[in-house]
């Protein structure tokens, strides 16, 4: 299966989770809330002593982003959208 597109999601300390999509495959809101649904139990299992309720999502205005589901989902979860991109070093 040829990658096409990647999905990173990292910390200061490294990267936690990169989901692939293969060619053709579009990034909609139910495949995002599925996406952000492992981001969740991956971070519960390579990171327990990180603060869960404390993640911030870099914001593009996509509409996976901008649907109710998907608001829904990360307000579940407790996270927040920044619309700048932080660079911590």
């Amino acid at each position: 299966m040829e990658k096409s597109w990647q999905l990173p999601f990292g910390t200061p300390r490294g990267v936690i989770f990169v989901d692939f999509l293969s060619r053709g495959e579009t990034v909609n809101s139910d495949s995002y809330i599925d996406t952000l649904k492992r981001l969740w139990a991956k971070i519960l299992r390579v990171r327990p002593d990180m603060d869960i309720g404390n993640v911030l999502l870099l914001y593009d205005n996509a509409q996976r982003q901008t649907s109710i589901r998907t608001k829904e989902t990360i307000a579940l979860f407790g996270w927040t959208y920044s619309t700048t991109f932080i660079v911590i070093a």
